[in-house]
């Protein structure tokens, strides 16, 4: 008897067999890289997959996509996407993430023909996603969205599919979107925010964090925590993490206060008031 499979598969199956010649953008994340698993197993030869890299993606992102590409045979493209390079994205209003997507969309159109996938999901539907603009104007298709998948379904169907590690992954947007809207978009700030995640995660390794978040303020740094985690840390504890983490970032007149506070999706992310 033939094994039946995962839920959602057959359905995004079918979406990729209309595409035929299909182009993935994967940026590292769950979403990204069970839309990848697809379509190279479903499409073969007739898919490609394309990582863009820059000082706004994590390194780790980067080497999970080679180690899957090499285990899966992916046909790999790491580019610059040129993002760095675009004043309107340096600049970080609040449609910056259209100025990424942009960026991206374009570079990837510039280096093939194929049909331009990425890994959006009904979840990110709910807000204002300024790079969803980006995607239209480039023609790019959504397969979770068209067959009505949301996150919890991509996480089941990476499980399904026996990459459990994969879809345990915690959300891990873009580095940029730790840097409050409107303060410029620095290399060397995103490796030291990079720098102090990683080093707070391992310093809080015993209480299982479920959340790590540095963010660069106007007023400061703050260290986002799950409840829990938060809860945990006395004042001494806080005051030197606190001190390590000031030390990672510039000094003189770009130093900030470092302070504590609850995790909040988005929260260095400063809404229009009326966005389109």
């Amino acid at each position: 008897m033939a094994e039946r499979a995962p839920p959602g598969v057959d359905a995004v199956g079918a979406v990729l067999d209309g595409i035929g010649r299909a182009a993935v953008a994967v940026s590292g994340g769950v979403d990204s890289m069970t839309l990848a698993l697809l379509a190279g197993r479903r499409l073969g030869a007739e898919s490609a997959m394309f990582h863009a890299v820059s000082p706004a993606v994590p390194p780790e992102a980067t080497e999970r996509v080679r180690a899957f590409a090499a285990r899966e045979g992916w046909r790999l493209t790491v580019l610059d996407a040129g993002e760095f390079a675009d004043p309107a994205y340096r600049a970080n209003p609040d449609n910056r993430c259209f100025y990424c997507k942009t960026n991206l969309y374009g570079a990837l159109a510039a280096r093939t023909d194929a049909t331009l996938l990425s890994g959006t999901n009904l979840d990110d539907l709910g807000d204002w996603r300024p790079g969803l603009k980006a995607a239209e104007e480039h023609g790019v298709r959504h397969p979770f969205v068209e067959v009505g998948i949301d996150k919890a379904g991509v996480r089941a169907i990476a499980a399904d599919l026996g990459f459990d590690d994969l879809s345990r992954l915690p959300a891990a947007p873009c580095l940029s979107s730790r840097i409050e809207t409107g303060l410029r978009v620095e290399a060397d700030d995103l490796a030291s925010i990079h720098a102090a995640e990683r080093y707070l995660s391992r310093q809080l390794r015993q209480l299982e964090p479920e959340t790590v978040r540095c963010r660069k303020r106007k007023a400061g740094i703050v260290i986002e925590l799950d409840a829990p985690t938060l809860a945990a840390l006395s004042e001494n504890r806080r005051a030197a993490l606190g001190d390590t983490v000031a030390g990672m970032f510039a000094a003189g007149d770009d130093a900030r206060p470092v302070s504590f506070a609850p995790y909040r999706v988005g929260s260095a992310f400063l809404r229009p008031a009326h966005p389109a």
